[in-house]
C-alpha cells in the first residue's frame, strides 16, 4: 500500500481542526500504552488530535485506545482496512494518511512526553519558518523501572536553533557516529512528510525510523533544539532490544539489519538522483565492511598484513618495533603519543555539538541535577525554559524566559542583564543562568540583577566557562571572558555574602583537551568525566542564596546591598 492510498476505518474524530495531529503506532502494547496516551493529551498545547494506530495487535492495547477515544473526544483509532499487522512504516503512513493537521509529531507507545513537549516543538518550528521538521533530543530512560539506573540524553548531530539544510543532516548522520533524532522527539509538516514519500514500507521494524529520516533530510530543512522533552523508554521488550538479541541489529557495524538500511540507501540515492559528493562518500564507506576483501582499499589490506605480522613477533621484538616507530607505552619526552590530536584544526569547531553532547554540558546538567530541588516555584531562565523545565518538573508553578534581543515569543522579559534586564525586585523562587555571564562585560552589575530579581530565600544558580573554545557564532564579539573559581566566588559573595555562597569546579587535564577539540561528553568513559581536578576548570558552577532583609552578609568585606 502506498502513502497516498487510504483505506482506514477511523473510528472517533473531534470537530474542530486540531494544529497538531500526534500519531501513535501500537503493537501489542498493552504494558505502556496508557502510561504514553496519558503524555499526548496532558500536554500544554491543546490543540491536538491523537491517532492511535493499531497495527493488528491482539492484546488488551486496543481495549485501552477505544476507551480513551470514547472518553477524550481528541483522540481516535485507525486500523488497517484488514485489521492485519503491517510493521510499523506501513502504520505510521496510515496515521500521517488520516492526520487533520498540517503538523506532524510521532510517539510510540513505550515513550512518553513531558508536557510542554509539544509546545516547545510547535514554538521552535513557528520561530523558524523554514524549517520543514523539528529534531530534539530524548531521555534514554532506564531509570522507570529502576531508579539507579542511569538516563542520559541522546546527542544532537548539529548546533541547535540553526536551519540545516539538505543533505546536511543525513551526512552529519553517517559522519559522526549516526547521531540521530528520535522519533519521540520529531515534529514534521504533514507536506513535507507527503512529498518525500513517507515511511519506506519495506522496512517494517528495524531502521525504519532512519529510512524516513533520510527521505526526510534528503529534502527537508531541519531545525535543531537541545530541549529534552521526550522520555525514550529502554526496556527488554522494545524492538531494539529484542533485534539485539537476536543478532539482527547492532549499533556498530557489521549487522545484518544495518547492511539491508546501508544497500537500500544507496540504491535510494541513485534513484533520487542525489549528487553530493560528500553523501555519496559516506554510503560508500558505510557500505565497505560488507564487500569482499579484494575491493577494500589497498591500504587497510597492507595494514592487515601488517598486523598479522606484527602478532608473530616474540614480545621483545613486537616492545622494540613499537618504539622505534615512536609508540612506546611510556609518556617520556619524545614518546607522548598525539595519535589523531596531533594537529593544528580542531576535531570540531562548535563545542563537539556535531559529534553528541558537548563535554560542558553534561557538567552543567550534572550540576543543575544535583540542584534540582532548587527549581521551584516561580523560575527565571535565561534564553530558553528547557533546563527550568526538565529539572524543575512539577516543582514550578511558572517559568519565565529572560532574553536579550526582542522577537523572541518565549520571552517573558527582554533586556540586558548589566542594565538590570526589566526584571522585578525579589519576585524568582530560583534563577538559572548556564553560561551566559560571561557575555556580559559589566559582571558585578549583572549580579546585582539576579540577586535584586531574587526573592528572600530564592536561589540563583549560575554556570560559566574555564577552559573553553571562544563561540564563532552571533556570540562571538560578546565573549569577554572565562573565569577561575576565586573569580566567581569574590564576584557572587561580593553579593550574596560568603556563607551563601558555594562554587564547585567540574572538569580535568582529558576533559578539557576533549573540550577544546570539540570532542563530545559520550566519546569519554564515564571515569573520565567524573574525575575533577581543580587545576583544569572547565566549568564553574555556583549556587547561591538570597539572604533575607536586613541579614548581614557573612565573610564579605564590603559587600554591596542589592544595587537597585
Amino acid at each position: 500500500m502506498t502513502l497516498e492510498q487510504g483505506g482506514a476505518t477511523a473510528l472517533q474524530c473531534p470537530d474542530s481542526p486540531p494544529l497538531v495531529s500526534v500519531v501513535m503506532i501500537f503493537f501489542q502494547a498493552e504494558r505502556f500504552i496508557g502510561e504514553a496516551i496519558e503524555s499526548v493529551l496532558a500536554q500544554t498545547l491543546d490543540r491536538l488530535e491523537l491517532l492511535l494506530v493499531d497495527d493488528g495487535s491482539t492484546d488488551a492495547g486496543p481495549a485501552i485506545a477505544e476507551g480513551v477515544a470514547a472518553r477524550d473526544r481528541r483522540a481516535r483509532v485507525v486500523r488497517h482496512p484488514d485489521g492485519g499487522n503491517h510493521g510499523m512504516s506501513a502504520a505510521r503512513n496510515l496515521g500521517v494518511r488520516e492526520a487533520q493537521a498540517g503538523l506532524v509529531a510521532f510517539v510510540d507507545a513505550d515513550d512518553v512526553w513531558e508536557p510542554g513537549h509539544l509546545e516547545h516543538q510547535v514554538g521552535v518550528l513557528e520561530a523558524h519558518p523554514g524549517a520543514d521538521l523539528v529534531g530534539g533530543r530524548a531521555l534514554y530512560w532506564r531509570s522507570w523501572g529502576d531508579p539507579a539506573a542511569p538516563d542520559d540524553a541522546t546527542a544532537l548531530a548539529r548546533p541547535p536553533g540553526r536551519l540545516v539544510r539538505p543533505p546536511e543532516m543525513l551526512i552529519a548522520y553517517l559522519d559522526d557516529g549516526w547521531t540521530t533524532v528520535p522519533t519521540c522527539s520529531l515534529l514534521v509538516r504533514k507536506e513535507a512528510f507527503l512529498s518525500c514519500g513517507g515511511s519506506e514500507e519495506s522496512f517494517g521494524g528495524m531502521f525504519e525510523d532512519t529510512a524516513l529520516l533520510s527521505k526526510l533530510y534528503l529534502r527537508g530543512t531541519a531545525v535543531l533544539t537541545e530541549a529534552v522533552t521526550a522520555r525514550y523508554r529502554q526496556h527488554p521488550e522494545s524492538a531494539c532490544a529484542v533485534a539485539a538479541r537476536s543478532g539482527r541489529y547492532r549499533a556498530a557495524n557489521p549487522s545484518p539489519s544495518r547492511r539491508q538500511f546501508m544497500e537500500w540507501l544507496d540504491g535510494y540515492l541513485r534513484t533520487s538522483g542525489s549528487d553530493d559528493p560528500r553523501l555519496l562518500a559516506a554510503v560508500q564507506r558505510e557500505l565497505a565492511p560488507y564487500r569482499p576483501a579484494w575491493k577494500l582499499p589497498v591500504r587497510r589490506a597492507v595494514s592487515a598484513v601488517a598486523d598479522r605480522a606484527r602478532a608473530t613477533l616474540p614480545d621483545p621484538l613486537r616492545r622494540a618495533a613499537r618504539t622505534a616507530r615512536g609508540m612506546a607505552s611510556g609518556a617520556g619526552v619524545g614518546h607522548v603519543r598525539f595519535g589523531s590530536l596531533r594537529r593544528l584544526e580542531p576535531v570540531s569547531r562548535d563545542f563537539g555539538f556535531v559529534r553528541g553532547q558537548p563535554i560542558d554540558r553534561h557538567y552543567i546538567e550534572q550540576f543543575l541535577a544535583a540542584h534540582a530541588e532548587d527549581v521551584r516555584g516561580r523560575v527565571l531562565e535565561v534564553g530558553d525554559d528547557a533546563y527550568t523545565r526538565r529539572f524543575g518538573g512539577p516543582r514550578v508553578a511558572s517559568a519565565d524566559v529572560l532574553h536579550v534581543h526582542a522577537g523572541d515569543e518565549r520571552a517573558s522579559f527582554v533586556g540586558d542583564l548589566a542594565e538590570g534586564g526589566g526584571l522585578p525586585a525579589d519576585a524568582f523562587d530560583c534563577i538559572v543562568v548556564t553560561q551566559t555571564l560571561h557575555l556580559v562585560y559589566d559582571l558585578a552589575a549583572a549580579v546585582r540583577a539576579l540577586h535584586r530579581a531574587l526573592r528572600p530565600g530564592g536561589v540563583l544558580l549560575a554556570t560559566v566557562p574555564g577552559i573553553s573554545q571562544l563561540s564563532a557564532d552571533e556570540w562571538r564579539h560578546d565573549w569577554y571572558w572565562s573565569l577561575a573559581p576565586p573569580a566567581v566566588s569574590r564576584l557572587l559573595e561580593d553579593q550574596f555574602g560568603g556563607d551563601r555562597v558555594d562554587v564547585r569546579a567540574y572538569g580535568n587535564v582529558l576533559a578539557a583537551t576533549s573540550f577544546l577539540h570539540g570532542i563530545s561528553a559520550g566519546e569519554l568513559r564515564p571515569h573520565e568525566l567524573d574525575h575533577h581536578d581543580p587545576q583544569f576548570p572547565m566549568v564553574v558552577a555556583a549556587r547561591s542564596v538570597k539572604g533575607e532583609p536586613g541579614a548581614a552578609a557573612q565573610g564579605a568585606p564590603g559587600a554591596a546591598g542589592d544595587g537597585a
